[in-house]
């Protein structure tokens, strides 16, 4: 007990807790944390080494962007009961700025892997892939909606599943197998916006996992039924039934100014 009461000098008492001594000078000035004892020679501050769970809480706290005002409260009545109150509300900040990362981590490698494509695919090409079952929110959309309407439509549900911002996530646009069968290549039904992270909520599409019928389409939407018709016809020529959806979604929106630039890649899943 007795070295631990033992007097440090502020620069001593600042290396052990790996801070500035301005950071001790500044919370005195404050009256956050007060030094142990004043050198009567010299009015330097001095510390001791009972003082470091205290000042190390306080460290902890501004870590966890805790404010000043309510450290300074919550010093003043430092409880259990007060700790773990701050505790929790700081856990439950951090838990949701985890999720936050995780999910601009999974957008910044969707982007990356959208950019390798660019860089190594043949945009003739039309090839067979597996893929992992995604969940998405989706909002109905018919020939007469308008891009006005449509913007409406998604920003308010990026807004309703908490995705931040829409280009926070993965979008485009749903035609069904049906319509294109018939035809009708500009019967696109919905829009669909990808949640980061898997969950089960009532009124989520489930885009099924497996084989997928992948191509690409370059250049202004007045092409595209031309590509689709090129699809099918691979689809029928091999054997493959295609069903439910066809997925479509820009994949160089972020380094093209002009609309004969813009890329497409549609994904149609294989039945059987």
């Amino acid at each position: 007990m007795e070295k631990k009461s033992k007097l440090l000098t502020i620069g001593q008492f600042a290396a052990l807790h790996g801070i500035n001594k301005k950071t001790l000078m500044w919370y005195d000035e404050i009256g956050l944390f007060k030094p142990a004892a004043i050198n009567p020679a010299n009015g330097y501050r001095c510390y001791n080494y009972l003082q470091s769970p205290i000042l190390e809480t306080i460290l902890l706290l501004r870590e966890l962007d805790v404010s000043i005002s309510e450290i300074q409260n919550f010093i003043k009545n430092r409880s259990a009961k007060n700790l773990k109150f701050l505790l929790d509300e700081k856990i439950a900040d951090l838990d949701s700025s985890i999720l936050h990362m995780q999910a601009i981590r999974k957008t910044l490698y969707s982007h990356q892997q959208n950019m390798h494509t660019l860089l190594t695919m043949d945009l003739s090409e039309i090839r067979i892939i597996e893929k992992e079952k995604r969940c998405l929110v989706t909002v109905d959309i018919d020939k007469d909606t308008s891009f006005e309407k449509s913007v409406e439509l998604i920003t308010a549900e990026t807004a309703k599943y908490q995705l931040g911002r829409l280009h926070d996530a993965s979008y485009g646009s749903m035609i069904s197998v049906a319509s294109l069968r018939s035809g009708n290549f500009d019967d696109y039904s919905k829009l669909f916006i990808e949640i980061p992270f898997m969950a089960q909520k009532t009124g989520l599409h489930i885009q099924p996992g497996g084989k997928y019928l992948r191509a690409f389409y370059r250049g202004d939407w007045s092409g595209i039924p031309l590509r689709y018709q090129s699809i099918l016809e691979y689809a029928d020529k091999h054997g493959l039934t295609l069903s439910g959806f066809s997925y479509e979604k820009g994949i160089n929106e972020m380094v093209v100014e002009n609309i004969e630039d813009y890329i497409v890649q549609i994904e149609i899943p294989i039945w059987g």
